[in-house]
C-alpha cells in the first residue's frame, strides 16, 4: 500500500464534526472545548480542523487564526535542541508503523515550553494517516509537581538525618568505650537508638504511604471491625503510654454497625488524630463515635488554640505544620488519602472549646465491596 502524499490526498477529508463524533456539550458547543488539556486535530491533509479553548490559552493563539491552516504553521513547535519538530516526526509521510509520540517537552515560539503528546490515526494499521491529534500541556504544572518532589526530597533528608547522626553517634560510642559505661547508661543510650529507628521506621512508612495515595495503588484489606472497640483501645494505648485518663472523654453511641474496613489503615488514621490532639492541642481531648448514614463518624476534638480559618483549606496538604512543634508535615496528607481510600471523607473546624476538630465518615461497606 502506498502511504506518501498521493494516497493522502485521495481519501475522504473528514471535517470537525466527523473528528469530534458525538462529543458535544451543553448548546452543541462542542466537549472538547472543556478539556483541560490542550487538543489540536489536524486532517489528512495537514488543515488544522479542531484548536479547542485550552489549546488558545496555552499557546496564545486563537482558533480563527489556527482552523484550516497547515499543520506546520498554525502550530509550529520545535525541540530543545532548536531543530524544527514537525519535519523530524513526519506524520504524513514518514514511517507506516509509527502510531504517535510519547509526552516530551518542545518549544512554542519565543520559547514557551510545553509538554507535547502525539497520536496518529490510520484507517488501517500501516494504512494512510486521517487524522493526526495532539495534546498539550501547560508545563507550569510538571514545574509544581516537580518542585513538590524537591520539597520531599529536602523535607526527607532533614528528618532523617537528625536520627540517624544519634543512631551512629551513640552506637559507635558504645563499641569504642563500652566498658567505661555503667549498665544505666547503656540502658539509655540503647533506649534512645531505639527510638530514633522507630522515627526512621515510621517516616519511610509515611513515604510508602504517599508514593501508594498519590500513584493510586493503595491497597484497602478489610476486614470487620468494632469501631468502638478500636476507639477505646487506642485511648488505652496513650493512657498507657503516660497521658493522664482524665484527659479523655470517650462518648460511643449506640447504633454503630460493624464496619468492613482496613483495620491497620483505620489504626493510623485514629492514631494520627488522637496524637495530633494530644501534643498539639491542650485541656481535654474528646472523642465521639457515632453512627452516620449506612456507616460511622469519628470527631477527635481538643481545647487548644485551634487552627485559623485562613489555614483550613491548607491542612490536609502536603508539608502542613502548625508553626508550634516539627514533624514532617505529611500526617494529615496521609490521612485524607487513607480516608478517601475507603470511600469516606474527611473535614476539619472549630471545637466548641476552641481548639481544633476533625470528623471522618466512614462507610460501613458490605464484603461484596472489598477491595
Amino acid at each position: 500500500m502506498t502511504t506518501g502524499p498521493a494516497a493522502e490526498d485521495s481519501a475522504p477529508a473528514p471535517d470537525a464534526a466527523a473528528v469530534s463524533g458525538d462529543l458535544s456539550g451543553p448548546g452543541d458547543l462542542p466537549a472538547y472545548d472543556d478539556l483541560p488539556d490542550g487538543l489540536v486535530v489536524a486532517d489528512h491533509a495537514r488543515r488544522v480542523i479542531v484548536f479547542n479553548r485550552a489549546a488558545q490559552r496555552i499557546t496564545g493563539l486563537s482558533s480563527a487564526s489556527a482552523l484550516g491552516k497547515d499543520l506546520d504553521d498554525a502550530l509550529p513547535l520545535e525541540g530543545l535542541d532548536g531543530r524544527l519538530w514537525w519535519p523530524c516526526a513526519r506524520p504524513y509521510d514518514g514511517l507506516s508503523t509509527v502510531t504517535g509520540h510519547p509526552e516530551r517537552n518542545l518549544l512554542l515560539p519565543g520559547g514557551h515550553e510545553v509538554l507535547v503528546t502525539a497520536r496518529y490515526v490510520r484507517a488501517e494499521p500501516r494504512g494512510v494517516v486521517q487524522r493526526v491529534v495532539v495534546g498539550l500541556r501547560d508545563t507550569r504544572h510538571r514545574a509544581r509537581e516537580e518542585l513538590s518532589r524537591a520539597e520531599l526530597v529536602s523535607t526527607v533528608a532533614h528528618e532523617l538525618r537528625s536520627p540517624l547522626t544519634s543512631v551512629k553517634g551513640f552506637t559507635a560510642t558504645l563499641l569504642a568505650k563500652w566498658d567505661r559505661f555503667n549498665d544505666d547508661q547503656k540502658r539509655l543510650m540503647l533506649e534512645t537508638v531505639n527510638a530514633d529507628a522507630d522515627r526512621v521506621t515510621r517516616l519511610i512508612t509515611e513515604l510508602l504511604d504517599i508514593a501508594r495515595i498519590d500513584s493510586g495503588r493503595l491497597a484497602v484489606r478489610r476486614q470487620i471491625v468494632d469501631l468502638p472497640r478500636v476507639v477505646a483501645r487506642h485511648v488505652a494505648a496513650m493512657v498507657a503510654a503516660g497521658e493522664t485518663e482524665h484527659r479523655f472523654d470517650v462518648q460511643l453511641h449506640d447504633g454503630i454497625p460493624e464496619m468492613w474496613v482496613d483495620a491497620d489503615k483505620l489504626d493510623q488514621v485514629l492514631g494520627n488524630l488522637l496524637e495530633n490532639a494530644v501534643r498539639h492541642g491542650s485541656g481535654k481531648v474528646t472523642i465521639v463515635a457515632e453512627p452516620e448514614g449506612d456507616g460511622a463518624a469519628v470527631t477527635v476534638m481538643d481545647e487548644g488554640e485551634g487552627i485559623p480559618d485562613e489555614q483550613r483549606d491548607r491542612v490536609f496538604t502536603r508539608f502542613w505544620r502548625s508553626g508550634r512543634r516539627g514533624g514532617t508535615g505529611l500526617g494529615l496528607y496521609i490521612v485524607r488519602g487513607l480516608v478517601e481510600a475507603h470511600g469516606g471523607h474527611i473535614e476539619v473546624g472549630q471545637a466548641p472549646g476552641g481548639g481544633a476538630r476533625f470528623r471522618f465518615v466512614l462507610p460501613a461497606a458490605a464484603p461484596d465491596f472489598a477491595d
